[in-house]
């Protein structure tokens, strides 16, 4: 792996892991009052377009990130559904 996709991988690895705290608190305590809705709306939508983007491009850091990310976000706007 070269230098540009290592820190493709590492910039992915940090970005995605930022959802985490967030949907393992509203798991845990089913709170979502904080989050707003037409944010996550978007921001999946536009995960969901850089996965698109990705995986056409066959770019594996893209792919990876955004996979990842989408799941975790989309994770959060299942919750906010949920419990609001």
């Amino acid at each position: 792996m070269d230098l540009v996709n290592i820190i493709g991988v590492i910039a992915g690895l940090l970005t995605t892991a930022s959802f985490l705290p967030q949907a393992i608190k509203i798991i845990k305590t089913k709170d979502t009052k904080g989050i707003s809705l037409e944010m996550y709306i978007i921001f999946v939508s536009g995960v969901a377009l850089w996965l698109t983007y990705g995986i056409l491009a066959s770019q594996f850091p893209v792919i990876i990130a955004n996979g990842i990310t989408l799941a975790l976000s989309s994770i959060i706007l299942i919750m906010k559904f949920k419990y609001r």
